[in-house]
């Protein structure tokens, strides 16, 4: 019998301390004007359905595509206004206010949910090795795309099997400003993405011989 995968279940929060401090970033570098703390409450109560119709089977799905383990119980999310110089990062996981697409919110939380999954420190540990090929096999691309390279091969998977291509392609097309992130996307797609997948699931001994194959 397949032993039943453990998820975590993601806790949209909004934090009038953490969210106040992101509203002076946001004052100090006149980025317009930011949404009030009961906006952004409604927002998060919006999104929180959203994101359950599919929770289950992406969080699944990401640990059976990857072979990682996710170690926690709850992950909390903290839903700001704005965040700068990016609008989402993953610890603490924290996702701005994405006023017209809200499926664009789930699919970088989707992204973020990859890295995640990534750091925990038993997960760390496996790719530590991986992440130091891959620097030999790309030494001129930078850090940001190496680790990209792992999270967009996944997160393609995930695009195909859960939802549809026309969200992959709108990621890809808004990655095309984002050097790293382009060029992490440009790599998926000459490699291919089964194909990086299938190089995390590799034991650590046999994992240089077979990028050297």
């Amino acid at each position: 019998m397949e032993e039943k995968i453990r998820i975590p279940k993601v806790i949209f929060k909004c934090s009038r301390i953490y969210d106040e401090q992101w509203k002076k970033i946001n004052e100090f570098l006149e980025k317009g004007e930011y949404p009030s703390l009961e906006e952004t409450e409604k927002y998060r109560e919006e999104i929180d359905p959203l994101w359950r119709e599919k929770e289950v089977e992406v969080l699944t799905e990401l640990s059976r595509a990857t072979g990682l383990s996710w170690e926690m119980k709850y992950i909390s999310c903290y839903v700001v206004g704005k965040a700068f110089p990016f609008p989402a990062f993953s610890d603490p996981l924290t996702i701005s206010v994405y006023k017209r697409e809200k499926d664009l919110f789930i699919d970088t939380l989707v992204h973020e949910l990859i890295h995640q999954l990534f750091i925990q420190p038993k997960n760390f540990e496996k790719l530590n090795e991986r992440s130091k090929i891959l620097g030999e096999k790309y030494p001129k691309e930078s850090l940001r795309t190496r680790i990209h390279i792992s999270l967009h091969a996944v997160h393609k998977h995930i695009y195909l099997q859960l939802f549809n291509e026309s969200r992959l392609k709108r990621d890809i097309e808004r990655a095309q400003s984002k050097v790293d992130y382009k060029r992490a996307w440009d790599i998926v797609s000459k490699e291919g993405y089964e194909n990086i997948i299938k190089e995390m699931k590799i034991k650590k001994k046999d994992l240089e011989k077979y990028f050297n194959s």
